[in-house]
């Protein structure tokens, strides 16, 4: 009798593993944090390299600290500051230090602008003495120590602001700042969006020069959208946005001197439309590093002036048939010789030039990208970087001497990996992931790459998984046009060979863009995971203008944008159709932004194809976009009206036989939902039926309560029924 006890006990409990086992997920589940996986605070090394920090936040005391932590062992060594020992404010959402960390300025009652702007009420607290000092009674943008930590600029309506952290005399330094006319300091919405940068200034080294931009944007046609809210009457947001051929704003450089307490602009030569994507004073503190890129954005000058004498001298010229990359990698060594990063040997690499803009060395070479450049330690006179090296779906960590010798690859494991070092390069933090694992988190020495200690993994998550039984994310490639295109795929867990599936294709396209990576489970992944469940195949290919393949493979869809990128969504799934397993009857693709104006495209110019399309946030005619983006891989509607009008799914109406749902948010401020208004117009015009729904005053993104829950529904739905 004990024995048959025992026997029914394991029966039951092997029942209840493989019930578990075949446990469904659900869109709420996906969409209320069941499936989120644990990340790494946001951390900021101190200055001496062994410790960082991090910002807690106790919300059952209702109060923040800046705590300090042991790289070596994780422990907690102290707390630079908490919230509730202050008196003026209760609890902060963000903190800066300054260079000597000494001070540390807190955000309090921040509020989002666009995408990386923000404005709040700021205060800097005092290490040593605790005592705690309000910036500005005014909620400002942008507040930046001087390097010693004795002032602040920041950016008020417009105009900039320098105010002594000692004395608390302010000084105002521009004037005419005035909303949707003039701007000085900080970045208009074009700038803000596409070059990815907000505060338009910066200090020098010695603390006696602020260079900045003014942005003049009185001519600059204006875009408002309605904001519904919950008042009688709707409100409205009015900006600036410079459409595809339209005039941008006039930007220009000027120096102001803290000493004399004067202002000169900066005459950069003989331009007649450009932008100034980046400033940054070099290691000589009367050395400013201006680059200037012509509207076309092939032509970059890297240009050195002087502060004392206003001499501008070029030092480096980039040019390319297509467009030249901005980025953040520019360094500058305590010679004034400096790194640069370059894709002018045909793959994204690191050069090294001398103070007179000579090149030193080519530091990496191969037919591989440089896909993050992380710095350089002028101790062990080392570059670390991250790379393809391993495959384009993969990322490793290497460091490398700048003359190209005694390369390290530091990351052991295949996958996506990516590094945060510690302020003086002793340590790196390790974000590692593949298609079965999610982030770990690990901590190494940055000479020799070993491990230390191990941080936090998601093993947690992982146990949580195994009772859905989810099918893997197969990673491959095809030959699609010549090309081998990387490739995943996701199969419904009880695949059967003989029979046959409808298949859904989802991607991105856009220029450098990539979709297909040896990387874990996202929201989406989930999603797909759902409808593998439902019976359906998932794949996305990345196609001829994506990125991590080279500069040729990323910048053939130049002036033809949506033409070469739809020809390999098409033959691909062309491709997959033939497959016995895929119904080629049956296959439907979607897409957000990019994604969606691609989407679009595919149901209509391939229609013989695709059966069914999801557009979410489309842009639907080039013309519709702001300048910078648009015309770095098109010109300007003036020069290729065909490159714009030939892609447009606008123009392709009549061709729409399959189900089509079209998406948008109305606050949208970077993809405008005129877009799809439009495309709206064009399908009624040619009396074409198909589906649509818009989310009052959701932005690009459109989220926030249980938008996110709607909008998959209501996708899940259409693809069930329609697919």
């Amino acid at each position: 009798m004990k024995l048959f006890k025992t026997v029914l006990i394991l029966f039951w409990v092997g029942t209840a593993a493989v019930f578990a086992q075949d446990k469904k997920i659900t869109l709420e589940e996906i969409y209320n944090g069941t499936f989120s996986q644990q990340r790494m605070e946001s951390l900021r090394s101190m200055n001496n390299g062994t410790e960082y920090i991090i910002l807690n936040q106790d919300r059952r005391a209702g109060s923040s600290s800046i705590d300090v932590y042991d790289y070596k062992t994780g422990e907690k060594k102290r707390s630079l500051l908490n919230s509730a020992n202050l008196e003026e404010i209760s609890r902060f959402q963000g903190y800066k230090l300054s260079d000597n960390e000494n001070k540390i300025l807190l955000g309090s009652q921040v509020e989002q602008i666009f995408r990386r702007s923000s404005r709040g009420i700021y205060f800097v607290y005092d290490v040593a003495t605790g005592t705690l000092t309000k910036v500005s009674q005014n909620m400002i943008q942008e507040p930046t120590f001087s390097p010693d930590a004795s002032r602040m600029a920041y950016v008020f309506e417009n105009n900039i602001y320098i105010k002594d952290l000692s004395s608390g005399e302010e000084i105002q330094v521009t004037t005419d700042g005035k909303k949707n006319e003039i701007i000085n300091g900080v970045t208009d919405w074009v700038y803000e969006e596409e070059f990815s940068f907000v505060r338009a200034f910066d200090w020098n080294a010695s603390g006696d020069h602020l260079a900045f931009l003014r942005f003049d944007e009185v001519d600059v046609p204006e875009f408002s959208m309605d904001m519904y809210g919950a008042d009688l009457y709707p409100g409205a947001s009015t900006f600036k946005y410079p459409k595809a051929g339209e005039k941008n704003a006039e930007v220009s450089l000027h120096l102001y001197h803290l000493n004399e307490k004067s202002t000169n602009e900066v005459n950069l030569g003989d331009y007649e439309d450009f932008y100034i994507p980046r400033i940054k004073w070099t290691s000589d503190p009367n050395l400013l590093s201006v680059q200037v890129l012509n509207r076309h954005q092939n032509n970059l000058d890297l240009f050195f002036v002087n502060s004392a004498n206003n001499e501008v001298k070029l030092i480096l010229n980039e040019k390319d048939k297509a467009y030249v990359d901005v980025t953040d990698n520019l360094t500058f060594l305590k010679n004034n010789s400096f790194i640069w990063t370059s894709e002018q040997d045909g793959n994204n690499h690191i050069y090294h030039y001398d103070k007179s803009g000579k090149l030193k060395n080519q530091v990496t070479k191969g037919n591989w990208e440089v896909t993050n450049y992380y710095g350089f330690d002028p101790k062990s006179n080392t570059i670390f970087y991250q790379s393809t090296e391993n495959g384009s779906v993969n990322r490793d960590v290497y460091s490398i001497k700048p003359n190209g010798n005694s390369k390290k690859r530091l990351t052991q494991k295949t996958g996506m990996n990516s590094a945060d070092f510690s302020a003086d390069f002793t340590y790196f933090i390790n974000s590692f992931t593949n298609t079965t694992t999610p982030y770990e988190f690990t901590l190494h020495d940055a000479k020799t790459g070993k491990l230390v200690r191990k941080i936090k993994d998601n093993q947690e998550l992982v146990k949580k998984s195994q009772a859905y039984n989810f099918a893997p994310k197969v990673l491959t490639t095809i030959k699609v046009n010549g090309n081998d295109l990387n490739m995943w795929m996701i199969k419904p867990v009880d695949f059967d060979e003989n029979k046959k599936y409808p298949l859904l294709m989802f991607q991105y396209s856009g220029p450098g863009s990539q979709s297909v990576s040896n990387s874990y489970f996202g929201s989406n992944d989930y999603w797909y995971q759902l409808l593998a469940n439902e019976g359906y195949i998932v794949a996305t290919v990345d196609g001829r203008g994506t990125g991590y393949k080279g500069a040729e493979f990323k910048k053939v869809t130049q002036n033809e944008l949506g033409k070469y990128e739809l020809e390999d969504q098409i033959d691909a799934a062309k491709l997959l159709g033939s497959y016995d397993y895929i119904d080629e009857s049956r296959i439907g693709i979607w897409g957000w932004s990019y994604g969606g104006f691609m989407a679009a495209n595919a149901i209509m110019k391939g229609n013989d194809v695709f059966s069914m399309a999801i557009s979410v946030a489309p842009v639907t005619s080039w013309r519709f976009y702001d300048t910078i983006y648009t015309e770095r891989y098109m010109t300007t509607p003036q020069e290729n009206p065909t490159g714009y009008d030939e892609n447009s799914p606008i123009n392709h109406v009549d061709k729409l036989k399959g189900d089509f749902l079209l998406v948008h948010g109305s606050a949208d401020d970077n993809v405008h939902v005129q877009n799809t208004m439009r495309l709206i117009e064009a399908l009624v015009q040619a009396n074409k039926q198909f589906d649509w729904a818009i989310y009052p005053d959701k932005n690009h993104g459109i989220y926030g309560g249980n938008t996110r829950l709607h909008l998959y529904t209501k996708m899940t739905n259409f693809i069930k029924e329609k697919l």
